[in-house]
């Protein structure tokens, strides 16, 4: 699947109006909740709303099923995150989210997991929202100046709090790394 022609410029743009109404520099970090409460959302563990032995039952049954989920409530929007993911998992799931709800993504697929039904988007959305997602936590301004000082995957993502395989996708798919002489990374580190 491939983007819709543009869209990864437009990804940047909007990613620095947002970064610049929230007034974070062009070179810092992002938190979540900031732009949430921006666009009037609230953060929801799911260990609030359902027994954490439920959720371990479900990681147990089908790692990864459950990551983070959108559900509006009385014109309400909230994203619901798992409590079982680390600290960059979370936030890059919430910049899924968030996302979703600024491209105006509606919910039109169901699926089922173990009996029990729920509403997606359709794959081409939710490339989408991966890419409005990882550029919103690191937009190329930033990482071409993390890349500028010599900083690596595990180096940009330690600093803008992120997991290290959302900075090496960010990394390798924006042409920084060449831009400044790098090349492609592929470990850890």
């Amino acid at each position: 699947m491939t983007l819709p022609r543009g869209f990864k410029a437009n990804a940047e743009r909007r990613a620095a109006r947002l970064r610049a109404e929230l007034g974070i520099a062009e070179y810092g970090r992002l938190r979540v909740e900031l732009l949430a409460d921006h666009l009037g959302v609230r953060i929801v563990s799911a260990d609030r709303l359902v027994a954490l032995e439920r959720l371990e039952e479900l990681e147990r049954l089908q790692a990864y099923a459950f990551s983070a989920a959108t559900f509006e409530i009385n014109d309400k929007a909230y994203v619901v995150t798992n409590p079982l993911r680390g600290d960059g998992r979370q936030a890059s799931d919430v910049a899924h989210e968030l996302s979703h709800l600024i491209l105006e993504h509606e919910l039109t697929e169901v699926r089922e997991l173990n009996g029990v039904p729920f509403r997606t988007c359709r794959p081409e959305q939710e490339e989408e929202a991966t890419a409005l997602g990882g550029t919103l936590m690191l937009p190329r301004p930033l990482l071409l100046g993390a890349v500028r000082r010599g900083w690596g995957p595990a180096e940009i993502a330690e600093e803008f709090g992120v997991t290290e395989e959302m900075a090496r996708f960010r990394y390798n798919t924006t042409g920084v790394a060449k831009q400044v002489g790098r090349g492609p990374s592929r470990s850890s580190t």
